[in-house]
């Protein structure tokens, strides 16, 4: 007669039941392992590729500003005008020397002209009437950046052909900040925030340093 209270089906049954759900655990733990890992890795990747990406921007602002420095060193000397200025207008008309107007035609100032032979004619942002309109523009073709940022002095100097003293406030002025109203009051450009903006890039970028001996 079979004995009673012997279940060993049941106890086999039992284990691989626990069996299963421990490996499923382990399964699930493995899951979340993998998650946690590539989140996090995926985490240092972003920031890593930000880090680089922000040292190489810098590495090139440092670069653009090494390649018009000296030249408006010279430039400054010769007519008086701020190299602050001239290099910080550059940086901000002409976005580092990576707009379409600065790095197929040269011209890092934004400057106009009238004839065929030496223009072309592009999109532009002006600020008309409390708001920024687009509008097609003739603007000059240099053959060097250094022909660009001589015209752009002479500019400065002479004024325009409406106005020969247009530009006399800037040249007067006894620092950057005073130029860089002046550029604003005078009429360079539309922009309401260009006085402020020159500003902060000499600020920022420590041009004021290219000033010495200048006045």
């Amino acid at each position: 007669m079979p004995q009673k209270g012997r279940y060993t089906p049941r106890r086999k049954t039992r284990r691989k039941k626990s069996r299963n759900k421990n490996s499923t655990t382990y399964i699930l733990l493995a899951i979340v392992a993998v998650f946690v890992i590539s989140f996090f890795g995926y985490r240092r990747y972003v920031q890593y590729k930000s880090e680089t990406q922000v040292e190489m921007v810098q590495q090139e602002h440092v670069a653009f500003v090494k390649k018009v420095a000296p030249y408006a060193v010279v430039l400054g000397k010769e007519y008086g005008v701020l190299p602050s200025i001239t290099i910080a207008q550059a940086i901000l008309e002409s976005n580092w020397g990576n707009s379409s107007l600065a790095s197929q035609y040269n011209n890092y100032f934004g400057i106009k002209g009238e004839n065929p032979t030496n223009t072309k004619v592009l999109q532009t942002k002006e600020y008309t009437d409390g708001q920024w309109v687009t509008i097609n523009g003739r603007f000059r073709v240099y053959s060097d950046f250094r022909e660009s940022m001589k015209d752009h002095t002479k500019l400065l100097v002479n004024g325009t052909t409406w106005n020969s003293q247009q530009y006399k406030q800037v040249l007067q002025s006894k620092d950057y900040i005073e130029a860089a109203i002046a550029l604003q009051t005078d009429g360079y450009a539309t922009d309401p925030g260009y006085t402020s903006k020159i500003i902060r890039i000499i600020q920022k970028y420590d041009l004021k340093k290219y000033d010495e001996g200048i006045k």
